[in-house]
């Protein structure tokens, strides 16, 4: 076996609280490497395409990588993997944390849950050990206050929870630990659905390197390269320093997608909040970079990024920004993801604008306690909140009038905050992702904003770069390491390689993990399909195709266009 490894999955029936190691060859992690590459092909493994994403036999897959424990930068993160309740697809979230280190140190390099607990309850795992204990006294709890209970209760422990989001099914709800999220497509509620709590974790197995020394030198050698221009912007803002050029740009989606800029994001932006309140910055687990800003918030702190900005302020055209605030750590707390609750209600604000929702009128554009207000009845499930916990699209399904057209999503996945009709090569990027529309699984936004491409008249000259950056996120995300490294590297691939080699002795060519994050791109398409995916899921809603932003009229996307880069997609990716 490898170095970096421990060369088992540790499985686990919640049913019963049984557990067994189940040997995984070299062969397979060499080809699937960790993370989101090894989380679906054990998806693949179980039969998980077939089965329902809320279903007992449905697997959750924790999985770690060869990096995790390492002394390279951001190499602490963990993919959470599953069947999205919310897409009915393929869904592999990430999140940064202790949790990695503790997981990996049980003595296992992915740990698959299968069944559902007989009562709300803990999976609690010591060096590989498991046993369940109930977690009813927990129940309605938000995952700061479970974890702060577990850990009183258990005592070194990592603890990744849910919130009562996921304990109420909604299809969006997160697994969070420490404050990070495994946020996008419902993770949170496969969880819930196998009436399991939290997972608590604790080890002490450590893996060996293959070469230490070098790779301790690489270690400091990227984090050098880590505190350089590349990732100042993080440092100094935040994801959030996006909003005001996103909006500059004509890109900031706005009151659902019906413009590109927002008369208010000055007063939402991280320039104005740096201003009125107080603001301290934090770094995940083994990383260098620091991009997480904490605002005051009344007694606490919350950490805000550009998507929860974006989807909570602007989309529902909110500028105030106390209102924004607590709206993001209300969703902190319930187990939320802030992107596909802000796309869900901003749709509903907009169908209630249109008459095509009734007993809602008091959810309007603008008003930060509608908003607050139909995030608490989603987190509960009650009233309309429990139409809007299904998310835009199965809301659109059961509103009626077309409303399809302008429910923000695709697959099913509410659309992160890029403007499509402004950054034509993100849009290709959203049709065709496996977990639906996606800026972390693509970085086609990059070619957008570079000289390659005329992001408002986008041809097919696009489709290679698009290409290029989801297969380098693929890599990224099974090896793990973070996204905001990837304009450290000059030559990604080559020093991958590079990392691996010293990690686990592996003779891996540059050429050799371009193929790599080819398969795990294949391999998300192959989950796709025995699902059920059809070619007219890569589109974008009606109302991105020939309807030009009313605030850059030449900002505007054919159906014709956008099928032929689609169609050009396919034929690139031999499919």
């Amino acid at each position: 076996m490898a170095f970096g490894y421990h060369g088992c999955y540790l499985r686990i029936d919640a049913s019963n609280g049984s557990a067994k190691r189940v040997p995984l060859s070299e062969d397979v992690l060499r080809q699937y490497v960790g993370g989101s590459g090894l989380g679906v092909h054990l998806l693949l493994e179980e039969g998980a395409a077939a089965v329902d994403a809320l279903a007992p036999e449905a697997p959750l897959i924790f999985a770690f990588s060869p990096l995790v424990g390492s002394p390279l930068t951001t190499s602490a993160k963990f993919a959470v993997v599953s069947k999205s309740p919310l897409t009915e697809r393929v869904n592999d979230s990430l999140a940064s944390s202790g949790f990695a280190i503790a997981g990996k140190g049980c003595g296992c390099d992915a740990v698959v849950i299968v069944g559902k607990a007989p009562q709300l309850s803990v999976i609690v795992i010591e060096d590989g050990e498991v046993h369940l204990e109930s977690a009813e006294e927990y129940r309605g709890l938000s995952c700061r206050e479970t974890e702060a209970a577990l850990r009183a209760r258990l005592g070194n422990y990592r603890v990744a929870s849910i919130g009562p989001a996921g304990e109420k099914l909604v299809r969006y709800a997160t697994i969070s630990h420490d404050g990070r999220h495994a946020g996008r497509g419902g993770s949170g509620a496969v969880l819930g659905a196998k009436n399991i709590k939290a997972i608590a974790v604790r080890g002490s197995r450590r893996t060996e390197w293959a070469h230490p020394r070098e790779l301790t030198a690489l270690s400091r050698s990227l984090s050098q390269r880590s505190f350089g221009p590349a990732t100042a912007k993080y440092r100094e803002l935040g994801t959030a320093a996006n909003l005001l050029v996103f909006n500059r740009f004509g890109a900031l989606p706005t009151r659902n997608f019906q413009s590109g800029t927002f008369e208010q994001a000055i007063d939402i932006s991280p320039e104005q909040l740096a201003v009125t309140r107080e603001k301290t910055r934090k770094s995940c687990m083994a990383c260098t970079i620091g991009c997480e800003h904490i605002y005051s918030n009344g007694k606490s702190g919350v950490r805000m990024e550009y998507e929860s900005l974006f989807a909570l302020g602007s989309l529902c055209g909110v500028g105030d920004s106390d209102a924004v605030l607590r709206a993001a750590q209300r969703c902190d707390e319930l187990g939320l993801d802030t992107i596909s609750a802000g796309g869900t209600i901003a749709f509903a604000m907009e169908c209630v604008e249109r008459r095509w929702l009734e007993n809602a009128n008091w959810l309007k554009f603008g008003d930060g306690n509608a908003l607050l207000r139909a995030i608490e009845m989603i987190g509960a499930r009650q009233g309309l909140g429990d139409l809007l916990a299904e998310g835009s699209r199965r809301a659109a399904q059961a509103i009626g009038h077309n409303s399809i057209a302008i429910a923000p999503q695709v697959k099913g996945l509410e659309i992160p905050g890029y403007e499509p009709r402004a950054l034509q090569t993100m849009a290709l990027g959203f049709a065709v992702g496996a977990r639906g529309a996606d800026h972390n699984r693509s970085g086609a936004y990059e070619v957008d904003f570079s000289e390659k491409v005329d992001r408002r008249n986008v041809t097919l000259d696009a489709v290679e770069h698009a290409i290029a950056t989801e297969d380098r996120a693929a890599l990224m995300d099974s090896m793990i390491l973070c996204k905001f490294l990837r304009g450290v590297f000059e030559d990604f691939f080559g020093e991958a390689a590079q990392m691996l080699h010293h990690v686990t002795g592996w003779d891996a060519t540059a050429e050799e993990l371009r193929e790599t994050a080819r398969r795990i791109v294949r391999a998300k398409r192959e989950f796709n399909l025995l699902a059920g995916w059809t070619p007219s899921e890569d589109a974008l809603p009606e109302r991105f195709l020939n309807t030009p932003l009313p605030n850059d009229p030449e900002a505007a996307l054919s159906r014709e266009r956008l099928d032929a880069l689609v169609a050009e997609y396919h034929r690139q990716r031999g499919w």
